[in-house]
Protein backbone atom coordinates (compact mmCIF):
# COMPACT_ATOMS: atom_id res chain seq x y z
CA UNK A 1 0.00 0.00 0.00
CA UNK A 2 1.64 3.84 -1.18
CA UNK A 3 1.13 6.60 0.81
CA UNK A 4 1.73 9.86 0.05
CA UNK A 5 4.44 11.19 2.04
CA UNK A 6 3.43 13.61 5.12
CA UNK A 7 7.76 14.84 5.00
CA UNK A 8 9.12 14.39 1.58
CA UNK A 9 12.23 15.99 0.73
CA UNK A 10 13.69 14.99 -2.69
CA UNK A 11 17.31 15.51 -3.41
CA UNK A 12 18.22 14.80 -7.09
CA UNK A 13 20.37 12.32 -7.56
CA UNK A 14 22.76 13.79 -9.98
CA UNK A 15 23.20 16.80 -6.82
CA UNK A 16 25.23 14.22 -5.00
CA UNK A 17 28.36 15.10 -6.59
CA UNK A 18 31.42 13.32 -4.68
CA UNK A 19 28.94 13.92 -1.31
CA UNK A 20 26.38 16.38 0.08
CA UNK A 21 24.86 17.32 3.66
CA UNK A 22 21.63 18.28 3.79
CA UNK A 23 19.88 19.29 6.66
CA UNK A 24 15.78 19.51 6.66
CA UNK A 25 13.09 20.53 9.13
CA UNK A 26 9.40 19.58 9.00
CA UNK A 27 6.92 22.34 8.49
CA UNK A 28 3.89 22.72 11.31
CA UNK A 29 1.52 21.27 8.52
CA UNK A 30 4.16 18.22 8.28
CA UNK A 31 4.43 17.59 11.77
CA UNK A 32 0.73 17.68 12.35
CA UNK A 33 -0.11 14.68 9.20
CA UNK A 34 3.32 12.54 10.45
CA UNK A 35 2.06 12.93 14.27
CA UNK A 36 -1.72 11.93 12.83
CA UNK A 37 0.67 8.59 10.76
CA UNK A 38 2.55 7.95 13.39
CA UNK A 39 -0.65 8.15 16.24
CA UNK A 40 1.01 10.10 18.61
CA UNK A 41 -0.83 13.68 19.81
CA UNK A 42 1.98 16.29 18.63
CA UNK A 43 5.54 16.28 16.71
CA UNK A 44 6.66 19.93 17.94
CA UNK A 45 9.60 19.90 16.25
CA UNK A 46 11.62 17.56 13.77
CA UNK A 47 15.18 18.41 11.73
CA UNK A 48 17.60 16.15 10.29
CA UNK A 49 20.57 16.36 9.35
CA UNK A 50 21.78 13.96 6.25
CA UNK A 51 26.04 13.21 4.88
CA UNK A 52 25.25 11.46 2.22
CA UNK A 53 27.86 9.16 0.11
CA UNK A 54 27.68 7.65 -3.59
CA UNK A 55 28.80 3.95 -3.30
CA UNK A 56 28.59 1.18 -5.55
CA UNK A 57 26.50 0.33 -7.78
CA UNK A 58 24.32 3.67 -7.80
CA UNK A 59 23.72 2.75 -3.94
CA UNK A 60 24.02 6.02 -1.48
CA UNK A 61 25.43 5.44 2.36
CA UNK A 62 23.57 8.01 4.61
CA UNK A 63 24.27 9.02 8.05
CA UNK A 64 21.60 10.86 9.17
CA UNK A 65 21.03 12.50 12.93
CA UNK A 66 17.35 13.01 13.92
CA UNK A 67 16.29 15.47 16.58
CA UNK A 68 12.57 15.86 17.74
CA UNK A 69 10.46 16.83 20.50
CA UNK A 70 7.31 15.31 20.39
CA UNK A 71 3.99 14.30 22.93
CA UNK A 72 3.25 10.86 23.37
CA UNK A 73 1.15 9.05 25.51
CA UNK A 74 2.43 7.36 28.73
CA UNK A 75 0.74 3.39 28.63
CA UNK A 76 -0.01 3.44 32.47
CA UNK A 77 -1.80 6.44 33.10
CA UNK A 78 -2.76 7.58 29.46
CA UNK A 79 -1.76 11.08 30.43
CA UNK A 80 0.25 13.08 27.41
CA UNK A 81 3.69 14.09 28.15
CA UNK A 82 6.67 15.56 26.24
CA UNK A 83 9.63 13.72 25.09
CA UNK A 84 12.62 14.49 23.02
CA UNK A 85 14.81 12.21 21.32
CA UNK A 86 18.19 12.44 19.47
CA UNK A 87 19.62 9.76 17.67
CA UNK A 88 22.23 8.75 15.02
CA UNK A 89 21.50 6.11 11.84
CA UNK A 90 22.61 4.59 9.08
CA UNK A 91 21.13 3.96 5.94
CA UNK A 92 21.77 2.54 2.20
CA UNK A 93 19.98 4.19 -0.36
CA UNK A 94 19.68 1.15 -4.04
CA UNK A 95 18.20 0.85 -6.74
CA UNK A 96 14.73 -0.21 -6.15
CA UNK A 97 15.86 -2.93 -8.84
CA UNK A 98 18.37 -4.69 -6.34
CA UNK A 99 15.79 -4.60 -3.30
CA UNK A 100 14.88 -8.54 -2.77
CA UNK A 101 11.66 -9.55 -3.55
CA UNK A 102 10.44 -11.33 -0.08
CA UNK A 103 11.87 -8.72 2.70
CA UNK A 104 11.42 -11.62 4.82
CA UNK A 105 13.83 -13.43 3.28
CA UNK A 106 16.57 -13.80 6.00
CA UNK A 107 19.17 -14.81 3.86
CA UNK A 108 18.94 -11.80 1.86
CA UNK A 109 19.14 -9.61 4.81
CA UNK A 110 22.81 -8.53 5.96
CA UNK A 111 21.60 -8.21 10.06
CA UNK A 112 25.02 -5.75 10.63
CA UNK A 113 24.66 -3.73 7.91
CA UNK A 114 22.42 -0.72 7.22
CA UNK A 115 19.09 -0.86 6.47
CA UNK A 116 18.21 -0.19 2.95
CA UNK A 117 15.74 1.59 1.06
CA UNK A 118 14.57 1.87 -2.51
CA UNK A 119 15.33 4.54 -5.12
CA UNK A 120 14.33 5.14 -8.57
CA UNK A 121 17.45 5.88 -9.52
CA UNK A 122 16.76 10.24 -10.40
CA UNK A 123 15.94 10.94 -6.41
CA UNK A 124 16.13 10.28 -2.74
CA UNK A 125 13.58 10.76 -0.48
CA UNK A 126 15.40 11.77 2.64
CA UNK A 127 12.24 13.43 4.14
CA UNK A 128 10.54 10.11 3.84
CA UNK A 129 13.67 8.15 5.32
CA UNK A 130 13.52 10.52 7.82
CA UNK A 131 10.40 9.95 8.73
CA UNK A 132 10.55 5.90 9.27
CA UNK A 133 13.30 6.42 11.65
CA UNK A 134 11.38 8.64 13.75
CA UNK A 135 8.98 5.58 13.79
CA UNK A 136 11.42 3.11 14.48
CA UNK A 137 12.84 5.58 17.28
CA UNK A 138 9.25 6.16 19.02
CA UNK A 139 8.83 3.58 21.88
CA UNK A 140 6.06 1.52 21.55
CA UNK A 141 4.94 1.22 25.06
CA UNK A 142 5.74 5.15 26.20
CA UNK A 143 5.64 5.59 29.95
CA UNK A 144 5.75 9.44 31.32
CA UNK A 145 8.64 10.09 33.59
CA UNK A 146 8.44 8.64 37.14
CA UNK A 147 5.41 6.71 36.47
CA UNK A 148 5.90 2.92 37.57
CA UNK A 149 4.23 -0.41 37.69
CA UNK A 150 3.13 0.36 41.45
CA UNK A 151 0.68 -2.71 40.44
CA UNK A 152 2.14 -5.12 38.61
CA UNK A 153 2.96 -8.98 40.15
CA UNK A 154 6.81 -7.78 41.85
CA UNK A 155 7.49 -11.12 43.75
CA UNK A 156 7.09 -14.63 42.57
CA UNK A 157 5.03 -17.15 44.28
CA UNK A 158 7.00 -19.33 47.22
CA UNK A 159 7.34 -22.79 46.04
CA UNK A 160 4.16 -25.09 46.57
CA UNK A 161 1.94 -21.78 46.31
CA UNK A 162 1.88 -22.28 42.47
CA UNK A 163 -1.75 -24.45 42.41
CA UNK A 164 -2.72 -22.88 45.26
CA UNK A 165 -5.27 -19.99 45.65
CA UNK A 166 -3.71 -17.27 47.72
CA UNK A 167 -6.87 -15.52 49.72
CA UNK A 168 -7.25 -14.41 53.31
CA UNK A 169 -4.72 -13.52 55.40
CA UNK A 170 -0.78 -14.50 55.40
CA UNK A 171 2.17 -13.85 57.75
CA UNK A 172 2.25 -10.28 56.28
CA UNK A 173 -1.08 -9.26 55.70
CA UNK A 174 -3.94 -9.79 52.77
CA UNK A 175 -2.75 -11.88 50.45
CA UNK A 176 -3.53 -10.83 46.97
CA UNK A 177 -4.39 -13.94 44.09
CA UNK A 178 -1.73 -16.24 42.81
CA UNK A 179 -1.69 -15.19 39.20
CA UNK A 180 -0.41 -18.19 38.13
CA UNK A 181 -3.33 -20.50 40.03
CA UNK A 182 -5.69 -20.75 37.21
CA UNK A 183 -2.88 -22.20 35.32
CA UNK A 184 -1.71 -24.75 37.32
CA UNK A 185 -5.47 -25.60 37.67
CA UNK A 186 -5.65 -26.75 33.81
CA UNK A 187 -2.33 -28.48 34.24
CA UNK A 188 -3.45 -30.54 36.47
CA UNK A 189 -6.66 -31.35 34.72
CA UNK A 190 -8.89 -29.06 37.16
CA UNK A 191 -11.20 -27.76 34.53
CA UNK A 192 -14.35 -25.86 35.10
CA UNK A 193 -16.98 -26.92 32.87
Amino acid sequence: MSHSPEFSRRILFNRLGSGLDETIEATPAERAALAARLGIPEIETLTCRFRLTPSTNRSVLAEGHLAAKLTQVCVITSEPFKDVLAETFFLKFIPAEEMPEDEFDIDSIDLDGPDEVPHDGKVLDIGEAAAEQLALMLDPYPRKPGVGLENAVDVAPVEGEEGAELSGEGPDGPRRPNPFSALSALKNGDRKE
